[in-house]
């Protein structure tokens, strides 16, 4: 049953790993078949030594319930059904716990774009959601979390800025497919570690121009954009 997905997702899993961006089974990765509306995603606590395509778990985007496999999906599982949900184009998403993103969610803030390497990829800064209330935690928490993060998005577009950073917890990623949801989580740490060095330079340090910002951004991304081949 949609081979090709499980194929993809562990795929991802198993990049993300190699990417150093995840420590004993601190993370996980899913992705989204959007004609069957199903999500595929790590199954919970198996170690990335014993991933294999047939262990990923798949589910019904609209009702969560679990379509195939004989493994617990991950725990966050509730947390990524909210951002497909929401989200118009999204086909991969990645959490982990990588140290630097993690430190700034940590801190409770967002990570501005101190340079053009953060603006070829987020066009502002990457945002961090507010901290879950006690209601919120004691309830449906990864749900909860999921809302959060589609709440600090009301007035800011994902596919500008495809990675956000959750209060006291960590860092989700997301992009078009699992393997590009990868390269944002990726860029994302890396991001987040220039701006703590910045800061660590020049407590003063300001965000770039927005023109800056933007033209580094766009000749990427916009409609006009002229990096890389045709």
């Amino acid at each position: 049953m949609l081979q090709a997905l499980r194929d993809d997702v562990c795929a991802a899993n198993l990049a993300v790993r190699r990417a150093g961006l995840v420590t004993l089974t601190w993370g996980n990765v899913s992705g989204l078949d959007p004609a069957s509306r199903i999500m595929a995603i790590k199954p919970s606590g198996v170690s990335y030594d014993e991933l294999t395509p047939d262990r990923i778990v798949l589910l019904s985007l609209d009702s969560g319930e679990v379509l195939w496999g004989d493994l617990r999906p991950s725990s966050d599982t509730p947390t990524h059904l909210a951002l497909y949900r929401a989200f118009d184009g999204v086909g991969g998403i990645v959490h982990t716990h990588s140290t630097y993103a993690t430190a700034w969610a940590q801190a409770g803030r967002g990570i501005p774009a101190y340079g053009t390497t953060h603006a070829d990829h987020f066009r502002g800064e990457i945002p961090c959601t507010r901290m879950l209330t006690s209601d919120e935690i004691a309830g449906a928490y990864e749900e909860q979390t999921g809302r959060v993060i589609v709440d600090t998005y009301r007035h800011l577009d994902p596919r500008e800025r495809p990675a956000v950073l959750v209060a006291g917890h960590g860092p989700f990623a997301w992009g078009p497919t699992p393997s590009a949801a990868v390269e944002n989580a990726i860029v994302l740490e890396e991001v987040a570690r220039m701006a703590a060095l910045t800061e660590s330079v020049a407590q003063e340090a300001r965000p770039i121009p927005r023109t800056l910002l933007d033209r580094h951004f766009l000749r990427k991304h916009g409609k006009d954009a002229y990096y890389g081949q045709r």
